[in-house]
């Protein structure tokens, strides 16, 4: 991967989901949607990984701890 980097040849950077399918606000009862978000672990995935913008990944973040406040998501593997 390093060496990859080092020739030029990058790969291509992920597009928001969010912002393709045009969403204002990530709801947190949305519970299937957000659970692509989370590790085998019940761990958040980083920007980095999903490809999210800023901006949605906050709101993600949010609406995940919600949904796991109110019992839709699971804090850990079970």
């Amino acid at each position: 991967m390093v060496r990859d980097r080092r020739r030029g040849r990058r790969g291509r950077r992920r597009v928001c989901s969010f912002c393709v399918d045009k969403v204002e606000h990530v709801d947190y009862k949305e519970a299937g949607r957000l659970r692509r978000y989370l590790s085998e672990r019940g761990k958040i995935l980083p920007r980095r990984i999903n490809g999210n913008c800023a901006r949605h990944q906050r709101q993600l973040t949010v609406a995940i701890k919600r949904a796991r406040q109110v019992a839709l998501l699971p804090y850990t593997a079970e």
